[in-house]
């Protein structure tokens, strides 16, 4: 419906007449207002490994107790028969379906042809990665329980208080297997307490995290620690802000002890997520990595018309938990 009577548009019959004679002025690009970006989706997909089929198509030997054992001797250099000692066990995951249908009716086509400004159609297949990407990203950061989806962070990077069997390996029995979880206790996220943690993963598993994950107002209460200890160097002869873009302020991401912590939209506030993407991966399937069946006509149901599917198989992938971990209990800046 028009907007009559405001600005140069007038109202009333002189509006009517003119609204029946002159077309829209329509921007010709269709506005996206639903979704955000991720770093920690973005970073998975970067770094994804490609699967294939089988049952448990992603199956993973991991080391979790000693196959020898060392022994001390004197000049003799006697030692103890050893004996045979199971070390290795498999981690085993299963591949997830997401599947994003597509509708494309027969008269819409006929009705928008050379006629569009927006092709219906192409603006559902812009939205259909979009819807994916946020599915995905959802699931990553929620889902323990729902064994048809991803198991996302909160299980994957855990010590069995949300989710004790992981990769079909048990977390209560097989303490190798546990991440590195703490508990805050409604506090502020500073530079000094997430050192902390930072290092006591590290001490956990010998392996510094790749990067950190946290909600926005978490991250930008964290940023606060930062932001006050910044000074800006001039140079004899000009000034602070003699850069055309102005005196940089704050970060892009925090660097803590080397590891850079960044905002994701999707993270919970109140946690912040450690993982190691030397042992995090996105698992998926060869064949299909956003892939699009193809649209198939709808006559079979007795209607004019087509639909198509745009598909991903894929797993989230932890393979040593115990180089990863999670800060919960931190307080966030309301945004």
């Amino acid at each position: 419906m028009a907007v009559l009577g405001q600005g140069i548009i007038p109202s009333g019959a002189t509006a009517s007449e003119l609204t029946a004679v002159t077309r829209r002025a329509f921007v010709p690009k269709l506005v996206v207002q639903l979704y955000n970006s991720t770093p920690l989706l973005a970073a998975l997909i970067a770094n994804s490994q490609p699967a294939s089929g089988g049952v448990s198509s992603v199956s993973v030997p991991v080391q979790g107790a000693q196959f020898v054992n060392g022994q001390w001797s004197d000049y003799s250099g006697a030692f103890s028969q050893p004996g045979v000692q199971q070390g290795a066990f498999l981690s085993e995951f299963d591949l997830k379906l997401l599947m994003v249908p597509i509708p494309f009716l027969g008269m819409e086509a006929a009705v928008q042809l050379d006629y569009a400004v927006i092709p219906l159609i192409e603006a559902r297949m812009n939205d259909a990665s979009n819807v994916m990407c946020d599915l995905m990203s959802t699931a990553l950061y929620n889902n323990t329980s729902n064994n048809q989806q991803f198991i996302g962070l909160p299980g994957a990077i855990d010590d069995g208080t949300n989710l004790v069997t992981y990769g079909n390996i048990n977390r209560n029995t097989s303490t190798y297997w546990k991440s590195k979880v703490y508990a805050a206790g409604s506090v502020n996220p500073t530079r000094q307490n997430v050192l902390q943690y930072i290092v006591g993963v590290t001490k956990n598993s010998a392996e510094k995290p790749t990067f950190g994950l946290m909600g926005m107002g978490t991250w930008a209460l964290l940023a606060q620690d930062f932001v006050g200890q910044e000074n800006y160097q001039v140079t004899p002869n000009s000034s602070f802000d003699g850069d055309p873009g102005g005196p940089r302020s704050a970060f892009t991401a925090l660097m803590v002890a080397g590891v850079p912590i960044y905002p994701d939209p999707y993270c919970p506030e109140g946690i912040l997520y450690l993982p190691n993407t030397n042992y995090m991966n996105l698992y998926i399937h060869e064949q299909a990595s956003f892939a699009f069946t193809g649209f198939e006509s709808t006559l079979s149901n007795w209607q004019l018309g087509y639909v198509g599917v745009l598909l991903t198989i894929a797993e989230l992938v932890c393979t040593k938990p115990k180089a990863m971990g999670r800060v919960s209990g931190y307080n966030s800046l309301s945004l």
